[in-house]
């Protein structure tokens, strides 16, 4: 959820008088954090993930599922491991918006080894398992992007009632009561009054119903003229959604500016792959994801800023809400795709540029300061801007967006950082370690091979409102890069170099190189060669640890002197040059699964590229076992052959004998649908539509790396931190 600030919340009218204040301060605090942090090189590669899990309660006798507002308590337990020791505990929970939500994310973060990856799906498991261990048998911890009755009536339990003439009702919803935010922080019902206070009024979030052959219109609260639209009027609809997220630390902050940029685009096409929220109050929608319902949960611009009244006492109009898509690219190759006008704060930007920070890293800063904080805490009004970020961090944790640049906090040991966050939370631990280690293998492959999928801004923004579309997964086509020669070549190349490599230095040590180690030694590093610097360092930019993780040369050396991953600092593309097509032929629509699997002579699919780099990899047989079904996962789903969660949901209340093709989900419909998704986590149900035949028994995931393999790195120096 961001920054959590411990303290006494001032009231609207306080907070928006220092809103110039926290502004002023926090550019300061942020050029300060650049000057101290801009030169740090070297960190590792480290990532991790965040599953949100929505706890629900069952009625068996009344055939009724409802939300257990039980987080708080749960909360309380779950984190007396973390206070007993902290740094021995295998997960970590947290709050968030909804009193029937806890987040999780792994006890320390994963690292470069390529076994690792093997890691993640058994940790999922344990997270799931001491959650289940604190619940009643009526009760269950379920990672669903959303509650499909949220807001219907009687979804809570306790029984809880909207009070939306209540002056002193944080939501003042029809449908959404205040006892269902977390009551253990004082932010999520700050955040939720003064966001409505600051636009004006409640928020308005209007999906389309999915009209079937008896729906009837106008749909139950649907705004006057518009009468097939399901009306959301509360931010609870939005941040109560739960949704899986990565962070990735990279080497430095260029790589961290590649690494936004070149993952930007991708975040539509894993919102339509991930697909699994079409359901909303009670009714189908037409939409399969969350997004534009969070946007609008969270939009708290004024009637003036978002065009509809002539600009008077506000400063700008704004395009989009602060939860929404990126708008502009952080490095040179992608200055040129920034092709949407920019909204930026101009006195913001020069103090930024005064105080040296580039323009494209000014005016993406000055971008986040467009908006006014809207949670402030008395105690963190006055802060030293050379030694806090708070007042940086309350605009930039309230500026949500498909990706997020995370400068390194203060006086940490954690690097410069970038956040993915398009994805939607899946049913199963599979499914979620699935799609987490594909994008991170997909992220050493675009530094590895140094591919380009910078796209046009504008374009991004077009597939994000795609990827929502009914079954837009299989349907829908997304503007994406066309390949061109170099990238087969360029992965060609590195296949055989690093290969070649690999020989040559398991010739020279005597020995085969280390199986799971992460790939034919980025610069030597990691594998036993005499050489004493590099051994007391294994870690370091450009390590064998895993090619690509501070790697901008398919020869696994660092590029350049200052260890950047991108060679291409001048501006130049790193796939394409201007020669290679005109510029307006580099860019195609096409479908999830050519852009997954590939189309020939136009792309050669995500997944057939993550396949080159592994081969150029050795891989425990454990891992590469795990790995390979995440892969013939993702495969099928892009493919079809397998149906997202969202489809998934729909064909199971379209099938259901107490549907009355209303596009109504009634109480017995929405009980039964979690029901069913309760065996599917728990291996007892068998879904072959959405994840094939015995999906259970495939991976050989583990809690632990295996002693012996543990043994072997440490003999090649490339073991981890204990």
């Amino acid at each position: 959820m961001g920054l959590l600030s411990e303290g006494s919340p001032l009231s609207w009218e306080e907070t928006k008088a220092l809103a110039d204040h926290v502004r002023e301060h926090g550019v300061n605090q942020f050029i300060n954090l650049y000057h101290r942090l801009k030169d740090r090189q070297g960190d590792i590669l480290k990532w991790g993930d965040e599953v949100e899990y929505i706890i629900v309660k069952f009625d068996d006798d009344q055939k009724v599922a409802r939300v257990a507002l039980r987080a708080q308590d749960l909360l309380a337990q779950l984190n007396e491991k973390e206070l007993a020791d902290p740094n021995g505990v295998k997960s970590l929970w947290r709050p968030e918006y909804g009193a029937y939500m806890i987040e999780g994310t792994p006890g320390k973060p994963f690292g470069g080894l390529m076994a690792h990856f093997n890691l993640v799906e058994a940790n999922m498991r344990y997270r799931r398992e001491e959650v289940t261990e604190l619940l009643a048998k009526d009760e269950c911890v379920m990672s669903i992007t959303n509650f499909p009755r949220l807001g219907a009536p009687n979804f809570t339990y306790p029984l809880a009632q909207p009070r939306p003439e209540d002056p002193l009702s944080s939501a003042r919803s029809l449908y959404f009561p205040d006892e269902a935010i977390f009551p253990g922080h004082p932010r999520f019902k700050t955040l939720t009054r003064n966001i409505r206070k600051r636009r004006g009024e409640k928020v308005s979030i209007k999906l389309k119903v999915f009209k079937d052959t008896k729906t009837k219109l106008p749909v139950e609260g649907a705004p006057p003229g518009e009468p097939d639209v399901v009306l959301l009027d509360a931010m609870g609809f939005g941040m109560g959604c739960c949704c899986l997220q990565l962070t990735f630390q990279a080497c430095n902050i260029t790589e961290a500016r590649r690494l936004y940029d070149q993952l930007a685009p991708l975040c539509p096409i894993m919102l339509a792959l991930t697909a699994a929220s079409p359901i909303y109050r009670g009714y189908l929608t037409e939409s399969d994801c969350r997004w534009n319902v969070i946007s609008s949960s969270v939009d708290c611009r004024t009637e003036e800023e978002r065009g509809l009244a002539p600009l008077d006492q506000q400063k700008f109009k704004i395009a989009k809400s602060r939860y929404d898509s990126i708008d502009s690219y952080l490095s040179p190759e992608g200055a040129k795709y920034n092709d949407v006008p920019l909204t930026y704060d101009e006195k913001v930007y020069q103090r930024l540029v005064e105080g040296g920070i580039d323009h494209l890293l000014a005016q993406h800063v000055a971008h986040l300061f467009i908006r006014d904080t809207v949670s402030l805490f008395s105690e963190k009004v006055h802060q030293n801007d050379n030694e806090d970020t708070d007042h940086f961090e309350n605009i930039q944790s309230t500026n949500w967006q498909t990706m997020r640049f995370k400068p390194p906090p203060p006086n940490s040991s954690i690097g410069w950082r970038v956040e993915f966050r398009p994805c939607e939370a899946q049913i199963s631990d599979f499914e979620n370690a699935a799609i987490v280690c594909f994008v991170v293998l997909l992220t050493r492959v675009i530094l590895s091979y140094q591919l380009n999928f910078l796209t046009p801004i504008s374009k991004v923004d077009e597939n994000m409102q795609t990827a929502q579309k009914r079954d837009a997964c299989r349907k829908e086509k997304f503007w994406f890069r066309k390949s061109s020669k170099t990238t087969e070549q360029r992965a060609a190349k590195a296949q055989k170099q690093a290969q070649a490599q690999a020989q040559a230095q398991a010739q020279t040590n005597g020995k085969a190189n280390l199986n799971g180690n992460g790939l034919a030694n980025g610069n030597g590093n990691g594998s036993e060669n005499g050489d004493q610097e590099e051994q007391q360092q294994p870690l370091t930019n450009g390590s064998a640890k895993m090619n690509g993780h501070g790697n901008g040369t398919t020869n696994g050396t660092t590029n350049g002197t200052n260890g950047s991953s991108n060679g291409s600092s001048n501006g130049a593309d790193s796939d394409h040059t201007d020669t290679d097509d005109e510029e307006n032929e580099l860019f195609q629509l096409l479908s999830i699964n050519e852009i997954f699997n590939g189309k020939p002579n136009v792309f050669p699919g995500l997944v057939p590229l993550i396949r080159s780099y592994l081969q150029s990899m050795e891989v425990d047989t454990d891992t590469h076992c795990t790995i390979e079904q995440y892969l013939r996962f993702i495969q099928k789903r892009a493919a079809g052959e397998l149906i997202t969660t969202a489809t998934w949901m729909r064909e199971q209340v379209l099938s259901h004998p107490d549907y009355k093709q209303d596009s109504v989900v009634s109480e017995r419909i929405n009980y039964d649908l979690l029901k069913r998704i309760q065996g599917i986590q728990e291996g007892k149900q068998v879904e072959p539509a959405l994840l094939g035949q015995d999906y259970h028994s495939k991976t050989k995931t583990k809690d632990f790396i295996p002693p012996a393999l543990q043994k072997q790195l440490a003999k090649n120096g490339c073991c981890e931190e204990k």
